[in-house]
């Protein structure tokens, strides 16, 4: 299943890379500082990029800080669960 999400996502970039190819249409962008002629297919590009990096960045570091804290409580349950009595046979 997880080979057939693979060339699924595959398949997806690659007609979208097929179809941004022919989109080749010189625009302005204004930044902050500046301006820039860009071809629209680069731009869109660099923008998905640029937006999926910060995504991942963000939920990977909240997934990072919440694994932190689970393996805090895990510790913290531990130290404060009783031992297990052995059992005591009776003669």
């Amino acid at each position: 299943m997880k080979i057939i999400k693979i060339i699924v996502v595959l398949a997806l970039f690659l007609i979208a890379l097929a179809l941004g190819s022919q989109n080749q249409a010189v625009v302005t962008f204004n930044y902050l500082l500046a301006q820039g002629d860009f071809h629209l297919s680069t731009l869109l590009g660099v923008v998905f990029v640029s937006g999926f990096s910060l995504a991942w960045l963000i939920f990977g570091s909240l997934h990072f800080k919440s694994q932190l804290q689970v393996r805090k409580l895990n510790k913290k349950l531990n130290k404060l669960s009783p031992e297990t009595p052995v059992a005591q046979s009776k003669v």
